[in-house]
């Protein structure tokens, strides 16, 4: 069974559909169809659940509006009339119903958590079910599956972690019985219920994990992730118009790009894949025979150190500085129970006798974060970095590779280095400005 996730850009118009259409015939049965919202959708659903919160009725209602007459478009790719109608049927509800939950939260002018994965849900919900309508009416037998009923979650909306013995399942109960009839299953991503059917969502980039869960729950051969690009680069190619295609990676490799800022992949999105074995590969719905990346729990040796260069840009470093550190225990936890507290997650560290230096690139709850270090050590910020990450399997084998790569950078400033200890990965963090010019020299060191 091979589970195909198609993301906003491949669901974005009838254009689009079209080529999902063609994608999902030319692959061999049986499979899963995973999709997104269509491509900007989730924003705007974020932006009218922030217009219903400051009390802008109006404005909520044109942009509810908007967003109903994109959708109606979009399904206007559904060839049968009377499917057509039907879809046309079910979104009038859906967003009638979207209507009413703006309108009294915008009286209430307060949107809590649980509110905003109602209205966030909506793009996925309305996407799968013009995919599986438009898969039926061009000849490909389709059945639209609500992720609501299958992928169970914790009620800690906006980021809800799945509880994987009930959605497997509820998978097995839902999914596969339409694979066994023939039929593809489509399912929405990043969209969930709690166990008492409250509606949730996975977070941001969560149509990746949710077709990670579905194919670890269903035990697929297979996870296809069809994006616009060809596959994972050797650097963002924004910054590196020369970066060259990945063809393979190992999963650990393919973890530490996405978690320092290679945006092909929900970092996520590997973790149920590795717990399965089952392979991911990254393909181009706008290019589908090209070779795409294929991710896999190992992978041959190529000669090369380096596999790919990441980066993240706009993070902040934080500096704590305290003699109380000096011979003591107990000092870090504390320190980390802080961001732990505040829900604010660390990338890289780097530790002196008296100091620690973190980056954090969420940086909403870091005025309480500093407070509260600021109780027991000298709290300091500086904004505007950014991290640079050179990653391989090749790192450990070669001593060479940190040398080159200070020589590579020349002039730039360092603020921190660090090494995992798998030795896989480099990690600098250097002023934001420098960024382009960095990458670009340090990739042409590498990959010339």
């Amino acid at each position: 069974m091979v589970v195909l996730k198609f993301g906003g850009t491949s669901v974005a118009d009838r254009a689009a559909m079209l080529r999902l259409v063609q994608i999902v015939r030319a692959t061999p049965n049986p499979q899963v169809v995973v999709v997104s919202a269509l491509g900007g959708a989730t924003d705007r659903l974020l932006g009218i659940a922030a217009q219903a919160g400051a009390g802008d009725a109006d404005g909520a209602a044109v942009s509810v509006q908007q967003l109903a007459d994109r959708h109606f478009e979009v399904a206007g790719v559904i060839t049968d009339s009377a499917l057509r109608a039907e879809v046309e049927g079910f979104l009038t509800r859906e967003f009638d119903q979207l209507r009413r939950i703006v309108d009294a939260l915008s009286v209430l002018r307060e949107v809590s958590p649980r509110w905003l994965d109602a209205i966030a849900a909506a793009g996925e919900v309305c996407s799968s079910r013009i995919v599986a309508a438009a898969l039926t009416s061009e000849g490909v037998g389709a059945t639209w599956v609500d992720a609501r009923r299958v992928m169970v979650t914790t009620d800690a909306f906006t980021a809800a972690p799945p509880l994987m013995e009930e959605t497997t399942r509820q998978a097995q109960a839902h999914i596969l019985p339409v694979v066994q009839a023939g039929r593809v299953p489509v399912i929405g991503g990043f969209v969930g219920a709690t166990t008492l059917g409250v509606t949730t969502t996975l977070g941001r980039g969560g149509s990746d994990y949710s077709a990670a869960i579905c194919g670890a729950c269903l035990d697929a051969s297979e996870i296809q992730i069809w994006t616009d690009v060809d596959g994972m680069l050797t650097a963002d190619p924004r910054l590196v118009p020369g970066a060259r295609l990945v063809p393979q990676l190992s999963f650990a490799e393919a973890s530490e790009l996405s978690y320092f800022g290679a945006k092909v992949l929900h970092p996520s999105t590997i973790l149920p894949a590795v717990d399965k074995n089952i392979p991911v590969r990254i393909l181009n719905a706008r290019n589908a025979g090209a070779q795409g990346t294929m991710i896999t729990a190992s992978r041959p040796r190529t000669g090369q150190p380096l596999t790919a260069f990441a980066s993240k840009r706009r993070v902040t470093v934080i500096d704590i500085a305290s003699t109380r550190m000096l011979m003591a225990h107990g000092f870090l936890h504390r320190l980390f129970g802080v961001f732990e507290k505040h829900a604010t997650s660390v990338d890289v560290v780097t530790t002196s006798e008296v100091s620690v230096s973190v980056t954090v690139d969420d940086v909403r709850r870091l005025p309480a974060v500093m407070a509260d270090l600021s109780a027991f050590a000298d709290v300091t910020r500086e904004d505007d970095m950014a991290v640079l990450c050179a990653v391989g399997e090749g790192i450990a084998g070669d001593t060479t590779v940190l040398g080159r790569l200070l020589q590579a950078l020349g002039p730039v400033p360092i603020r921190m280095l660090s090494q995992a200890a798998e030795r896989r990965n480099i990690t600098l963090v250097i002023p934001d400005t420098e960024l382009p010019a960095a990458l670009a020299r340090v990739h042409e060191a590498f990959f010339s």
